[in-house]
């Protein structure tokens, strides 16, 4: 907050107090509103996407059937792998002369794509790996949440004669209901936050295609050493986040039911 009202040198230090100029700049730039608008997509790809497949996957390694416990482990295995680690296996995958990911589409058909190279794929090609990536912890939440559940509450469903699904949104829904608003928020707060992958697989291009929030100020601090500017956009991402979150509790929490 300090900076974000002076311009600085190259060393972070204060040279000129400027109020709220960097605001103002912030506000009349381009690229600061292509960059929300990046992040917002960015969200909107990722958040509801891993909480939907990793309640799917919790679903199924909830059954209890033999070997279930192979695909419990298989599901909760990218939570082991770092971001770093998981982004050299995507950039491979998305290789456009050598990645699996081409082969397929060339196998049945299709013409090859450089997927982190092209503007109009760039974002959904990290918002895929994203999810990907998170789908580890968000299914072990979901997992405990279910194991949490007692019993015979599906036992006295069966007895009503309620069907598969009529079970799943009339006792699981809203008894994991707390555990869901827990993981939508903080899947909401990361992929505001997303940084690590963006800067491996695709340095905010191609043409700042996936140039989201947090890799902007990165750039505008360590690539322009405009700390002033990137403090201002850094509480302006700080003020969104805290919006959000309010809101969430505020409206959607009216929703979810403690047991």
């Amino acid at each position: 907050m300090y900076l974000s009202v002076f311009h600085t040198d190259y060393q972070g230090h204060p040279t000129e107090f400027v109020g709220l100029a960097h605001f103002v700049a912030l506000l009349q730039d381009a690229s600061f509103w292509h960059s929300l608008k990046a992040t917002v997509l960015f969200a909107a790809l990722t958040v509801p996407t891993t909480v939907a497949v990793s309640f799917g996957l919790a679903l199924l390694a909830h059954e209890t059937r033999k070997g279930i416990g192979i695909f419990r482990t298989i599901f909760a295995s990218t939570m082991g792998m770092s971001v770093g680690v998981a982004s050299v296996i995507w950039m491979f995958m998305y290789n456009p002369a050598i990645g699996i990911i081409n082969r397929l589409v060339s196998a049945i058909g299709g013409t090859p794509v450089s997927w982190l190279l092209d503007q109009d794929t760039a974002l959904y090609a990290v918002a895929a790996a994203t999810i990907w990536m998170n789908i580890g912890l968000t299914f072990l939440l979901l997992l405990a949440g279910l194991q949490n559940i007692d019993p015979s509450l599906y036992e006295s469903a069966r007895i009503a004669g309620m069907s598969y699904w009529r079970q799943l949104w009339t006792v699981t829904v809203p008894l994991l209901s707390p555990t869901l608003f827990f993981v939508t928020t903080v899947s909401l707060i990361q992929a505001l936050q997303t940084f690590g992958q963006i800067d491996f697989l695709t340095k905010g291009g191609p043409v700042e295609a996936t140039n989201v929030f947090v890799y902007a100020i990165y750039r505008e601090a360590f690539v322009n050493y405009q700390f002033g500017s990137a403090s201002a956009q850094a509480l302006v991402l700080f003020l969104i986040i805290a919006i959000v979150t309010f809101l969430q509790f505020r409206f959607a929490e009216r929703k979810v039911h403690y047991q």
